[in-house]
């Protein structure tokens, strides 16, 4: 297997990525989007993208724009950008190798690949793992107990997986200005919901109104005692050969 360093142009900068390569001609695409303020070589990313690589798939996995190397202010960023910056993964690798077929989302990624799906047209199967239904979590979530200073300040600092970050009323605006009901009914791909029942950071109740949302062909997997962020290899490594086995059949006969 090779992993090459790559990049390619974003809504704010160049976007850091790296595209990890079986050995031997792929026998599809993919692109692999990160957690929320994490970046492409989280464990999750690494490991997941480097599993699927050894099922004969090729995965780009990128910084989002202001996150790991990749260019641009965090604070200037919100959900929108992250699906902009999906597209211009998959119009990377249509120009230099071939397009995406699959597409992988964890957590916060999972539901910006759920909404940038439909913009990549190749694509055939979407998997997301322990993904909000809806970016309006993260709000709820994550950033509550500082909506009314960034409602007045219009600006604040934000303690997230033990770092600070400026979080702006803009990806607050954003955030809750998305519906993704609609895209989720209407995706056209197959669809592959992975959570665990016990995550404590993105509560299952997310995987289960993707899945009732969904049409088929969809699939439910339960991560039975997998943590959110997916850090035990073990893990990683079986959700990789999960979502191969799964795609196989999608991805194939998209190439045949």
């Amino acid at each position: 297997m090779l992993t090459e360093r790559v990049e390619f142009q974003g809504p704010h900068g160049k976007l850091a990525a790296k595209l990890d390569l079986p050995d031997g001609l792929p026998r599809a695409y993919g692109v692999f989007a990160h957690c929320f303020t994490c970046s492409k070589d989280v464990l999750a990313a690494n490991r997941i993208s480097q599993g699927l690589a050894g099922h004969g798939i090729g995965m780009l996995r990128f910084d989002f724009g202001g996150l790991g190397a990749s260019a641009g202010n965090f604070g200037d960023t919100n959900f929108s950008s992250n699906v902009d910056e999906l597209v211009a993964a998959a119009d990377f690798l249509r120009e230099k190798f071939a397009a995406p077929r699959l597409l992988v989302g964890h957590s916060l990624g999972g539901t910006a690949v759920l909404a940038a799906a439909h913009r990549i047209p190749e694509s055939r199967a979407v998997a997301t793992i322990a993904s909000p239904s809806d970016p309006r979590y993260v709000v709820d979530a994550l950033l509550s107990e500082h909506l009314a200073t960034l409602a007045q300040a219009g600006e604040a600092r934000v303690r997230l997986a033990g770092r600070d970050f400026n979080i702006r009323q803009q990806f607050v605006e954003d955030a809750t200005g998305h519906r993704l009901a609609g895209q989720i009914a209407q995706l056209g791909r197959a669809l592959l919901v992975m959570h665990a029942p016990d995550d404590d950071t993105v509560d299952i109740a997310n995987a289960l109104r993707i899945f009732a949302l969904a049409a088929y062909p969809k699939s439910f997997v339960s991560l039975d005692g997998v943590d959110h962020l997916v850090t035990g290899r073990e893990d990683a490594a079986q959700l990789a050969a999960m979502i191969a086995a799964w795609s196989g059949r999608y991805i194939d006969a998209a190439q045949a």
